[in-house]
């Protein structure tokens, strides 16, 4: 059995470099079983090879070149490499012989796996499953959970959606420059989505996943450089840096979950405020309010605010407003209700709070019942904000959360006895 600490870097490495492993060795076979099944006897290799060789200083390229000799070997060994085509088939368009001598825009396997994942022969579900599972290495479990559906269903999902990026002759490929900005609103939707999964892990011990909130911010740049005169890649780009600013102050040092009113700003991240702000700016000017330029204002207010104290809370409802119209969604309603219960009150947020009760998008969506505990415990109506925290608690998986969650639940206990 590998060490404790080799197993780590194992799980480090996992979380790391599982898309970057996966990506390069895609590219090699245009098959992702294959490419899947290699990755993980590389990192099986790993928990082998590692206590007795040591942990190599490059971890990623130790495992991208195990799996890709791995690859090599099974297809010599089965012969299956003309067999797995036309799989992905080539890197280059099938479309017409004007796209086929259209040279690559960039040449990065992680932004390839992204668009092959949100190809639009691919339903949006389809899209955010491949995507959480093959680019975020969560396990077809963890897949479902986010989709609150039994585990066998995701799989069958991911099966049917590897089907047909096959039977579809999808190329493993970023698009031509000339098709980028018409493919770039799915790729910007599942970027998002990386980053959320990372900023706010959905489960484990971790609050934040470093690695997905990485990728996703480089994706993001990527994309920019790929795209500079669009509006929407500069929000998204404008919003990730805005949030991340934050990321150091959101653990005490003993580990414990640091909520936005009580992080120490002095801490922020200035350099990435300011870029961000900027970027910010721009995407307005070039597009006017859209989703990811008014999300992004909204995390500017908090960025520029000096204090929890001095937010602009007004100013916040209003983006919400704008949101609504722009976005609509069961989660903008709800946070558009928690801004009203800082700006008017607690009995206030709680009474813009109910009418999402009975939200089905929300049923099972642990922050509502969160932030209606928060509500009723500035309230001192103990008895509710128990039952509420004890919902909340029974919807969250993430451990950090369950801890913090757990903390308020005993503290609003002791006002039962």
């Amino acid at each position: 059995m590998a060490h404790p600490d080799v197993r780590e870097a194992v799980a480090q490495a996992h979380r790391r470099e599982w898309a970057t492993v996966l990506a390069a060795t895609v590219r090699l076979v245009r098959d992702f079983d294959l490419a899947e099944e290699c990755t993980q006897d590389a990192y099986a290799r790993a928990l082998r090879d590692w206590p007795a060789n040591g942990v190599p200083s490059r971890p990623g390229a130790w495992l991208t070149t195990v799996a890709r000799n791995r690859a090599k070997d099974l297809l010599r060994r089965e012969s299956v490499f003309r067999s797995a085509l036309p799989l992905l088939v080539t890197d280059e368009v099938v479309a017409g012989p004007e796209e086929a001598t259209d040279p690559p825009v960039v040449d990065d396997d992680w932004l390839r796996l992204i668009f092959t994942c949100c190809h639009p022969a691919l339903s949006r579900e389809a899209q955010v499953a491949l995507t959480l599972r093959l680019v975020c290495g969560l396990s077809t479990a963890e897949v479902a959970h986010a989709f609150l559906v039994q585990e066998s269903a995701m799989a069958a999902r991911i099966t049917r959606a590897k089907k047909k990026i096959s039977g579809a002759r999808i190329p493993y490929r970023v698009p031509s420059q000339q098709d980028l900005p018409e493919r770039v609103g799915a790729v910007l939707d599942v970027v998002h989505l990386v980053f959320t999964t990372g900023h706010a892990a959905p489960v484990g011990e971790q609050l934040v996943r470093p690695d997905l909130v990485d990728g996703a911010i480089r994706l993001a740049r990527t994309l920019h450089r790929l795209l500079p005169d669009s509006g929407e890649v500069t929000a998204l780009l404008a919003l990730m840096l805005l949030t991340d600013a934050r990321r150091d102050t959101r653990r005490s040092a003993d580990g414990q979950m640091v909520l936005l009113a009580e992080q120490d700003r002095s801490r922020w991240d200035r350099g990435l405020i300011e870029e961000g702000v900027a970027l910010l700016v721009e995407a307005l000017r070039r597009t006017g309010p859209t989703r990811y330029s008014v999300q992004a204002a909204i995390a500017a207010v908090h960025a520029e605010a000096p204090s929890w104290e001095d937010t602009d809370w007004g100013e916040v409802v209003g983006l919400y407003d704008v949101l609504r119209e722009v976005w609509p969604s069961p989660v903008v309603e709800l946070n558009r209700a928690v801004a009203i219960g800082f700006r008017d009150g607690p009995a206030s947020g709680l009474a813009a709070l109910s009418p999402l009760l009975d939200e089905p998008a929300l049923g099972t969506y642990a922050y509502l019942s969160a932030a209606r505990a928060d509500f009723l415990r500035r309230l001192q109506r103990w008895a509710e904000a128990a039952t509420a925290y004890d919902e909340a608690l029974a919807m969250t998986d993430n451990e950090m959360e369950r801890a913090f969650l757990t903390g308020r639940l005993a503290e609003v206990s002791k006002h039962l006895d």
